[in-house]
């Protein structure tokens, strides 16, 4: 398993901050926060990215994300087609082969399950036709809050099933996983080649109706059964990227390079019993 680092997790460090600290703390792989690329090529070239993540022995495992992409106006999804080209080019001259991709909330008014899935499908579908080209793979991420219209495991599975696109997996986030009350059972159903990314977390006890990103942990410091969740997911098959995905502001204030080293040292201790990790 290759064991990466995202930029969400330290949101107050820039993109050459979040390479510098995942490089000294051991991490082989980077998940680019989109927005933190946005500002790096402010004033950088993406040749110059690549070059700069080829000396931290980084491998740009993603870039994260495109969001809210159902549901949206038309002139708001031609923006979201624009947007999903524009990271295709930059993930290409990167050599980086993932995009995350993040369903919308659902409607006001509510919408059904079948709705959710069609409009999911039929957008998942054109992304797909424009990322192909660029030998990008979208990995399509369930949020497990309230408010989205993709909340669960097999509620994405579905959708990604029903989009029956090469290019098109899944992402699973065990925060969402978990405040969306997805089911153990669901993630052997899920063949291993479309898990595109498996982000690790941990999150406060509370209710689950009531948590929110803030209230995530470092991995084993929290109620999430990640035991069980990685025993299922080990018997997929499952051998990827495992990335480690906090957007806690409490720990956006630490050092980048020292809370790098934490999540990868506590990370390393829940995931040893499982999988060999890189």
């Amino acid at each position: 398993m290759l064991l990466g680092f995202n930029g969400a997790t330290t949101m107050k460090s820039d993109l050459q901050g979040d390479i510098s600290a995942a490089h000294e703390a051991g991490f082989k792989a980077l998940e680019l926060w989109a927005a933190k690329v946005d500002d790096y090529l402010h004033d950088h070239t993406l040749t110059q990215l690549k070059d700069s993540l080829r000396k931290g022995d980084l491998a740009p495992a993603s870039i994260n994300s495109l969001e809210f992409i159902s549901f949206r106006t038309p002139t708001d999804y031609q923006k979201v087609q624009a947007r999903c080209r524009q990271l295709c080019e930059w993930a290409q001259a990167l050599n980086c082969d993932r995009l995350v991709v993040v369903p919308s909330p659902t409607p006001e008014g509510g919408a059904t399950r079948t709705r959710i899935r069609n409009e999911s499908v039929c957008v998942l579908r054109e992304l797909a036709a424009i990322a192909q080209p660029y030998g990008v793979r979208l990995a399509f991420e369930f949020l497990g809050f309230g408010w989205c219209s993709v909340r669960t495991l097999s509620q994405a599975w579905e959708i990604v099933r029903a989009t029956d696109r090469p290019n098109v997996g899944l992402v699973i986030d065990t925060c969402h996983f978990y405040a969306g009350g997805s089911r153990l059972e669901s993630i052997v159903r899920v063949p291993s080649d479309r898990i595109l990314i498996f982000h690790i977390n941990d999150v406060e006890k509370r209710p689950k109706n009531t948590i929110e990103d803030a209230h995530r942990l470092l991995p084993g410091e929290g109620v999430i059964p990640l035991p069980q969740i990685l025993s299922r997911l080990k018997a997929t098959g499952y051998d990827g990227l495992c990335s480690i995905e906090l957007f806690r502001p409490a720990y956006w204030e630490r050092p980048a390079g020292e809370l790098a080293e934490e999540a990868r040292r506590v990370t390393l201790k829940v995931l040893s019993p499982f999988f060999n990790v890189a």
